[in-house]
């Protein structure tokens, strides 16, 4: 008799469990769960998440079976091309006219901000993977928003403080001028500050600039010993050349803050040797992620970023939630993803916060010399794990409203 009480407990509580999340709806909407994902496809951003990063999603529903309880998995993909007003006209209008659960968005900082805000408006789950901007969790924060890969300060925090400890004391940031890299500058201008470092200056490039000749020698003529470069994609490598063209790799050394191992691979080891950068993933930092990123590549016909790693971990925590609780009902699944411990081939006990942050762990790296590198795609060695609450910060820090209200 003692032996069955506890039994009867467990499946009491089990059941109540359920009973929480189906209280709010039942079943799946419309007998279909449809995914949107809106990032840049064809832009500066494209190669770092784009028609690779659907590819990932696709695998997510794949690993999934297709379907959860007979209902259909879809995926509805578009372009932003990197402008907020295109981002939320799309995302309008596939909550209102093809009834999409869940929208993922990938890379730049102002078009995810739109689309968070469309999101909170419908009372839809969004999650962003290749957004940076800590506006997301802070500020502008939302019941409906998940930031889910990394975010500019944690970015910063890893890099920064690793240069200047390492004597990188005096700063010049070449910065693209919009709401990603003015955040990517502000955190990590913090964070050099506050290691006893300094920031002499900065210049302004527009996104997409072709041309880094007059950024690159005002860089030169500042006086600074490290050139932090508060962009990324396209721009992170047409600056990391015109930096080598005019031999500043020679007289400072470069800090990149939103640095991928494809960067590394088309600028080559000679320029880019040396680098620190901050990553939440790398495509072998474990056996299961380097099966996936093999699995990846079979497909694309390269390694993985770790923006597509997170396309495919936010995808397929979405669809956990949406089997567990049996519906996809967005204030269910909000409650189920702030409630459950996530781990797979991204992320390790992963947990989402009150504001909607993903709470992930960090990664400084550094480029090999070209000797030390064993082939394509080793080009990096590991030198520390940082723990998600010293680069996210605690949640008494974050400004999101959502905290003070004890969501």
């Amino acid at each position: 008799m003692n032996q069955i009480l506890p039994l009867k407990r467990t499946v009491l509580a089990v059941a109540l469990g359920a009973l929480s999340y189906s209280a709010y709806a039942a079943d799946i909407s419309d007998d279909v769960i449809r995914i949107g994902f809106i990032t840049d496809m064809s832009g500066v951003y494209a190669d770092y998440d784009g028609p690779a990063g659907a590819e990932a999603i696709r695998m997510a529903i794949e690993d999934a079976g297709g379907e959860i309880n007979g209902k259909k998995i879809e995926l509805l993909t578009a372009d932003h091309q990197n402008k907020a007003d295109i981002a939320s006209a799309r995302a309008r209008e596939w909550f209102d006219q093809n009834k999409v659960d869940v929208l993922i968005g990938g890379t730049n900082s102002a078009a995810n901000l739109a689309m968070s805000a469309v999101a909170a408006e419908k009372k839809k789950v969004f999650i962003t993977s290749g957004a940076g901007a800590s506006a997301l969790t802070n500020e502008q924060c939302t019941p409906y928003t998940v930031q889910y890969t990394y975010s500019t300060n944690a970015l910063a925090s890893g890099t920064g403080d690793a240069v200047v400890k390492d004597g990188g004391k005096k700063w010049f940031f070449v910065t693209t001028d919009y709401t990603f890299g003015h955040a990517l500058e502000n955190e990590t201008s913090k964070v050099v500050k506050a290691a006893g470092g300094d920031v002499v200056g900065s210049v302004r490039v527009p996104l997409g600039a072709n041309d880094f000749s007059s950024f690159i020698l005002q860089a030169q003529s500042s006086g600074a010993n490290i050139l932090g470069m508060a962009n990324a994609g396209g721009d992170f490598v047409n600056a990391v050349k015109a930096a080598s063209d005019f031999g500043v790799n020679q007289t400072m050394n470069l800090a990149g803050l939103t640095v991928f191992l494809m960067d590394i691979h088309s600028l080559g080891l000679d320029v880019t040797q040396g680098m620190y950068f901050t990553v939440p993933w790398y495509w072998n930092i474990s056996d299961e992620a380097s099966k996936w990123s093999d699995r990846f590549e079979e497909k694309v016909k390269r390694k993985p970023s770790y923006i597509q790693a997170g396309d495919y971990s936010a995808v397929t925590a979405y669809l956990n939630a949406v089997k567990e609780t049996g519906t996809d009902d967005a204030d269910a699944i909000m409650k189920w993803l702030k409630s459950n411990t996530i781990n797979d081939m991204f992320v390790k006990n992963g947990k989402v916060r009150a504001d909607g942050r993903m709470m992930n762990d960090m990664v400084l790296l550094q480029v090999k010399k070209p000797g030390d590198s064993k082939g394509a795609w080793d080009y990096v060695n590991q030198i520390a794990v940082i723990p998600a609450e010293q680069v996210y910060g605690t949640l008494e820090e974050s400004t999101c409203k959502l905290t003070k209200e004890g969501a």
